[in-house]
């Protein structure tokens, strides 16, 4: 049986050591994703811009890629090291990009890695896209042996100081004047930019986790690991603190005080900035805090939710012609910039609010308490089957008031239990409750599975 492609939420994610991330099945990809782009493009030698953050599979991975790439005639150009949402900037702003390639498994652990394509004009790939790429690497054999490269490779050392002049046009020259950011760089594609972009705008900077080597991104710190920023703020008595994930397309605030600030907390506080304050419809996901909803209805905002993924709120937004958009998780996308997440813009418009406001304690909305439980998982089975559908139903009674959400990962093997609850006392003992019942059944499940 041959191997298989597969895309996920945010495109092909996996352990980097494992297919498809092996040398010959990259090389194959980047033979499918070329013949696409040739395609999609109408153009005999299309042009790619390539970039990565700084796990240490990511060169190996390049070069696989690259050289399918080649192999059907594809112009690639590569940018380094970068955050995930400068490739898209960068592939926008200048035409002669058709489109773009990111090498990032973006808040994992080192040892995945993940392949995001963009469309120059599009941003995200359509379904049809993706399937077009995954027919082409279906229908051609896989390598035997990788090349090495045949010649030098272009490289464009300044695209990250373009990417910090094309976002500098959004904002007034030198407005962080005597603050103090806390920076947290989670050892990632950010380590770089993301403290001369705030220098430039006057800031004084303060940088944690900005050291890669190859295997500390994202490794206690970062995005999902806030507790050393949120010390360092109060600690260093500063205005705010940022951390970006691995990639850099998201973004978790920490205010002076201390207190974590996610992606619901960022949204509120973009609304009430003029460009925005007008705004009639807000999207987010099933994951959005009620809290938040429940509070810019009262000011007139009518949330939209979609399912996980900034895709789909980038898709919604287009829909509806909707500037302001995101994902509790720190995912938010700013339509009139962009069309993707981008951490180190949103964190400079929360602090653009932050001063035209005076609201130093990032203080946004009240919400409710909200528990989050991953359960690992072998496979994927379908949860509206029995028991799984009984067991949740049944803990859905047990909470009455309040919400249950049970969903798949689309770039991990975990099962994601959210309760929301009006103490958080009940939001914890219905979560915990709900994840062991249904890893349980999981588990029972595999058991059957294996003796079949």
């Amino acid at each position: 049986m041959k191997h298989l492609i597969t895309f996920g939420t945010d495109g092909i994610r996996g352990r980097a050591n494992q297919y498809p991330f092996t040398a010959s099945a990259l090389q194959k990809f980047g033979k499918a994703l070329g013949l696409w782009a040739i395609k999609k493009y109408a153009k005999q030698m299309p042009q790619l811009l390539m970039a990565s953050d700084t796990r240490e599979s990511c060169p190996r991975i390049k070069h696989a890629v690259w050289t399918g790439l080649e192999q059907v005639g594809v112009q690639v150009i590569d940018a380094g090291v970068v955050p995930t949402p400068a490739v898209f900037q960068l592939i926008n702003h200048d035409q002669a990009f058709d489109c773009g390639l990111m090498i990032s498994a973006s808040h994992n652990p080192h040892h995945d890695n993940g392949l995001k394509i963009f469309d120059a004009r599009e941003c995200k790939l359509t379904k049809l896209d993706e399937q077009d790429i995954v027919d082409n690497f279906m229908a051609m054999s896989e390598p035997s042996e990788l090349p090495m490269g045949a010649h030098e490779r272009a490289v464009w050392a300044g695209a990250g100081a373009e990417y910090g002049k094309l976002m500098a046009t959004f904002f007034t020259e030198n407005f962080l004047a005597g603050t103090t950011i806390v920076l947290d760089c989670a050892h990632g594609a950010t380590y770089q930019l993301a403290p001369m972009i705030f220098e430039s705008f006057g800031a004084r900077v303060i940088v944690l986790n900005a050291s890669p080597d190859g295997v500390n991104i994202n490794n206690n710190c970062g995005a999902l690991h806030p507790q050393s920023l949120q010390a360092e703020v109060v600690a260093r008595q500063a205005h705010a603190g940022f951390a970006f994930d691995g990639d850099g397309d998201r973004v978790i605030a920490v205010n002076r005080l201390g207190q974590v600030k996610d992606g619901d907390d960022a949204l509120s506080l973009l609304l009430r900035l003029p460009r925005y304050a007008l705004s009639k419809q807000v999207v987010g996901t099933v994951m959005t805090n009620s809290g938040f909803e429940q509070s810019i209805n009262q000011a007139g905002v009518q949330l939209i939710r979609t399912s996980v993924g900034d895709k789909y709120v980038s898709a919604k937004m287009e829909e509806c012609d909707i500037l302001l958009g995101g994902e509790t998780s720190g995912h938010i996308i700013v339509k009139d910039y962009s069309r993707t997440g981008d951490g180190i813009f949103v964190a400079l418009k929360i602090l653009e609010s932050m001063l035209s406001t005076q609201n130093w304690d990032m203080v946004s909305t009240e919400k409710y308490p909200q528990v989050l439980v991953n359960v690992p998982v072998e496979r994927k089975h379908d949860l509206t089957d029995q028991p799984f559908a009984q067991i949740i139903a049944q803990h859905e009674q047990e909470l009455q008031k309040g919400r249950i959400l049970v969903r798949y990962s689309g770039t991990e093997n975990l099962l994601r239990v959210m309760t929301e609850a009006p103490t958080n006392d009940r939001a914890l003992s219905v979560a915990q409750s709900l994840a062991t019942n249904l890893q349980q059944a999981l588990s029972d499940e595999e058991n059957v599975y294996e003796n079949c």
